[in-house]
């Protein structure tokens, strides 16, 4: 099995041939330049499509116009690049075209985005923010490895459900760089795209086909109302509610469990490893799906005996805390680390191992005040 020394963003691409990906549309913006150089690289050689379009906008139309020829398709943005595809993205859930869309994110205030690293659209990507809501299955690696298998998976995922799915990747995990092993994924089989659009002398039955909104496509079961599509739509919905994939340590008599993903849970399992080292029992849960996200582990964290949750995210107020605080139901403590820590004269800024160690600790000992 070949291996390679390659970035968080190049693996995108790599994962992306190995998912038989067709075509990539995008824009440039920092933080994911790489990947987008990666595809206008790679792909033109190979035959395969790579655009670079006038804008975010065009670049999710484009996304839409070959996802409804039922060829695997992939674009890559940035928060503010996010923010100008919702309208194709609610379009695309519309009308049921499966992609893949990876979003690295940066930081900033709302409406002045910088170039910092962050973890600042947990929001956006896990509520839906286009016209009327969509959901999304959200992924979030933590490693060069994980972003390329889980963009393999995310492929599968995008296709078993004809919806696109949301690589949530960050600034520090897009530029790591580490070994990667190039291996090809292997997924349960899936029937064939009849519905695709090929033109109406590529059709077995000779009929035009088309993609428009709530999915009408010709030799498919159709949605007469707009309620009998919303029917679907939420029975969709239910369906992929099961494909939580999570990470959590089986401790019990945990009374602290500390919660993150993306960068922050690399640190911040470190950190809980030297609390362990040290005697300390605390427990830890990296939700890999951010939706649907795994409130079973907190459920099962709760009957471990978690007293105190720490939620450690890479962003101002917090945002993923929202998730946990709705999972605990108000049964347990929920606190939270992030850019700013409310007991701190300064920013924490970039959070690291040793900053997480000692929230911990300093979490515990509150327990023999």
């Amino acid at each position: 099995m070949e291996r390679v020394f390659i970035q968080g963003n190049e693996a995108v691409g790599e994962a992306a041939l190995a998912a038989g990906c067709h075509a990539f549309f995008g824009y440039p913006i920092t933080p994911q330049n790489e990947t987008f150089e990666w595809f206008a690289q790679k792909f033109p050689k190979m035959g395969r499509a790579f655009v670079q379009a006038q804008s975010e906008v065009g670049a999710i139309n484009m996304v839409y116009g070959a996802a409804a020829t039922g060829k695997r398709v992939i674009t890559s943005t940035s928060g503010p690049g996010w923010g100008l595809m919702q309208e194709g993205i609610a379009n695309l859930c519309a009308a049921e075209l499966p992609c893949v869309i990876v979003l690295v994110q940066r930081g900033g205030t709302p409406g002045a985005p910088s170039v910092q690293h962050a973890q600042a659209d947990y929001f956006s990507a896990t509520r839906g923010g286009g016209g009327s809501g969509y959901r999304n299955i959200v992924l979030a690696p933590a490693s060069v490895q994980e972003t390329y298998d889980l963009v393999q998976l995310a492929f599968y995922l995008a296709d078993k459900y004809q919806n696109p799915v949301v690589i949530l990747t960050d600034a520090l995990i897009g530029h790591l760089m580490e070994p990667l092993e190039l291996r090809e994924l292997k997924f349960d089989s899936l029937p064939e795209k009849e519905w695709a659009v090929r033109g109406k002398g590529r059709q077995k039955d000779g009929r035009r086909r088309y993609v428009t909104f709530a999915a009408v496509v010709q030799g498919r079961e159709p949605y007469p109302t707009m309620m009998s599509f919303a029917k679907h739509w939420s029975d969709k919905v239910e369906k992929m509610k099961s494909e939580v994939r999570v990470e959590m340590t089986q401790m019990d008599a945990c009374k602290l469990w500390v919660v993150a993903y993306g960068y922050t849970a690399r640190v911040s399992k470190e950190a809980v490893m030297e609390a362990c080292a040290q005697g300390d029992k605390v427990g830890f849960i990296r939700p890999i799906t951010l939706w649907p996200f795994p409130e079973k582990a907190i459920f099962e964290a709760i009957a471990k005996g978690a007293e105190k949750f720490l939620i450690v995210e890479d962003n101002i107020e917090g945002q993923m805390i929202e998730d946990v605080k709705n999972s605990v139901q108000g049964k347990t403590e929920v606190n939270h680390l992030g850019l700013f820590a409310r007991h701190l004269p300064t920013p924490a800024g970039m959070i690291l191992p040793h900053r997480v160690f000692e929230e911990i600790k300093r979490l515990l000992s509150k327990e023999h005040e």
